[in-house]
């Protein structure tokens, strides 16, 4: 009997043991999301109703009771009080030390008219000691309400800006970052005068121009790889400024939702800053970067081989190639003259066989090429080169997933080519709101409804698009980008029905566009653009549901927190 009790209760005591190891090993969260709509992006539960972090990560996503299972005295509760969460947003191509610039410098992107820039330079001549240089972006003259009475080649001429600024030389550079405007001190500092010389038209160059009048003198507006001719003249940003600049860019990412972030090309210098402020620990966002300089630069890095940041903070896996230039200085390479400018193609901005060049030199090298084409000739050659350069190592079939940045004008020949050569567009939304009213004069109505912005057409084939908003040639704001995918409208709300509403986006692609495609076109869908187990706590709150509201309410959503690394950065 003394050895049946004996029996027993040393079972009882094995199996409190065991419970008191099963709660030791017990995992808890350091966060419980609840209390809203939550959107996964994950195919498997496209919604949940709670997610449980641990420190970095994501650790459950599922029902709240089975949440509440994570819980212990430590862990914060978030209620998102009927809000809505997604994935933390990604940009998928913007440039983020420009984003910051743009805070620091004239912002001209909301300018309506020529003399709205110089009243805005006129202000700022009021603060700038003389002799030092202003500078600015955003301007767009396709975008005014009204063209000035003097233009030449539908630009703007320098002389109201030279009259308000005559001491500070001023450059200001077109939204799109193809074209800029000097005041004559500018051009007088960069030794421009007088561009005829016995009847012979001087400083044209391969793949830009400088815009001249009827007696061959300067207009101010230089186009494409003419802009050096200035920019060299500007002195470089400071170390202080720099660092300004980048917290800045951050902070406009956070109040944003942005996440991540695909920065479209940069520099030796850029590169270093960067790894200043990681080491630093003040890099709260995470940077997708695309190398962009001479060929040192480039040779350097397919020596030592892409920098896959284990903290996932900074990645350098791909090359920027710039291979035209933008539609609104008709320096988009096209295979037909402009509409609006006969006998004008556009520029090809970099040559073909340098395309193929890197492109055999990423392949061997493990870097993902990111090639910038906007016209339809400058995709075709790329597609034509990418071809070329992968049926010679015979990698048609390897996981390279090269990119096109903006593919925003394609011939119909060339949409099914994306898809059979495994190449991604990485296509910006936003720039049909803000493109398309003016892109039909550029390219006519055929061009336009055949191949600009085809987005559907460009899915349905069997490619993923990219979203982002090329800041700062945009606002950085993803909700404008998120209603031009699904809205094909103007941010006015115009034309009802959207243009070529055939090509609109569902709402469920429009955010894996921002989301999951976009973290498959840096290849990291394995860590981010979803909400699943294991994967990284970056997460974006809206202040309404934008997948299911009325359209036109929208523009109305706001960014009301964002998540990074598993900690609030951003409440509004």
């Amino acid at each position: 009997m003394m050895t049946l009790r004996f029996y027993k209760l040393n079972i009882i005591i094995a199996c409190l043991f065991l419970s008191s190891c099963a709660n030791n090993k017990k995992e808890f969260g350091t966060i419980i999301i609840h209390g809203g709509t939550i959107y996964t992006v994950d195919s498997t539960q496209t919604t949940v109703e709670a997610v449980v972090t641990k420190k970095d990560k994501i650790l459950f996503a599922g029902s709240f009771e089975e949440a509440k299972s994570y819980q212990n005295e430590q862990t914060e509760l978030i209620n998102l009080e009927g809000k809505t969460m997604t994935p933390g947003l990604i940009e998928g191509h913007g440039h983020f030390m420009g984003l910051g610039y743009n805070e620091l410098e004239l912002d001209l992107m909301n300018t309506s008219s020529y003399q709205d820039i110089v009243d805005a330079v006129a202000e700022k001549v009021k603060t700038t000691k003389p002799g030092e240089w202003i500078l600015g972006r955003g301007w767009h003259q396709s975008k005014w309400d009204s063209m000035p009475a003097n233009t030449v080649k539908g630009f703007q001429t320098h002389h109201l800006l030279s009259e308000v600024s005559p001491d500070n030389p001023v450059f200001l550079s077109h939204a799109s970052g193809h074209a800029g405007f000097a005041n004559a001190k500018a051009m007088e500092i960069a030794g421009l005068k007088g561009l005829r010389k016995e009847g012979i038209q001087t400083y044209n160059m391969e793949g830009g121009e400088v815009i001249v009048d009827q007696f061959g003198m300067p207009t101010g507006i230089f186009n494409e790889h003419a802009i050096s001719m200035i920019y060299k003249y500007i002195p470089e940003e400071t170390p202080e400024t720099n660092i300004q600049a980048f917290n800045l860019a951050m902070e406009a990412c956070h109040k944003n939702g942005i996440t991540s972030f695909h920065d479209a090309g940069i520099s030796s210098n850029t590169i270093a800053l960067y790894d200043d402020m990681k080491s630093a620990g003040k890099m709260n966002i995470r940077l997708y970067a695309m190398l962009r300089g001479g060929e040192e630069l480039l040779n350097e890095w397919l020596e030592k081989g892409p920098r896959i940041d284990p903290d996932h903070r900074f990645t350098i896996r791909s090359i920027k190639l710039s291979c035209d230039g933008a539609l609104g200085s008709r320096g988009a390479w096209l295979l037909e003259p402009y509409t609006d400018r006969p006998g004008h193609y556009g520029h090809e901005t970099l040559p073909m066989d340098i395309v193929k060049e890197v492109a055999i030199k990423g392949l061997q090298n493990n870097f993902q090429v990111c090639s910038h084409a906007i016209g339809d000739r400058a995709n075709r050659e790329i597609l034509d080169q990418y071809e070329l350069a992968l049926k010679e190592l015979n990698m048609l079939d390897t996981d390279h997933r090269f990119r096109i940045e903006h593919a925003q004008h394609l011939h119909p020949d060339d949409i099914p080519r994306f898809a059979e050569l495994h190449v991604i567009p990485a296509m910006q939304a936003i720039h049909l709101s803000s493109d398309r009213p003016w892109a039909i004069d550029r390219l006519g109505e055929k061009r336009i409804k055949d191949g600009a912005y085809m987005w559907q057409d460009l899915l349905q084939s069997g490619v993923p698009i990219v979203n982002g908003t090329d800041v700062p040639v945009e606002p950085l704001n993803p909700i404008a980008s998120f209603y031009a995918s699904v809205s094909r409208k103007t941010l006015k709300g115009t034309p009802e029905g959207g243009y070529e509403p055939e090509q609109k986006m569902t709402r469920i692609q429009a955010l894996k566009s921002y989301t999951l495609d976009a973290a498959y076109g840096a290849f990291e869908e394995n860590i981010k653009g979803s909400i699943s187990s294991g994967k990284l706590a970056d997460f974006t709150i809206f202040n309404q549901d934008l997948m299911t509201v009325e359209e036109n309410q929208i523009l109305d959503t706001e960014i009301v927190m964002t998540i990074f690394n598993g900690k609030v950065v951003y409440k509004k």
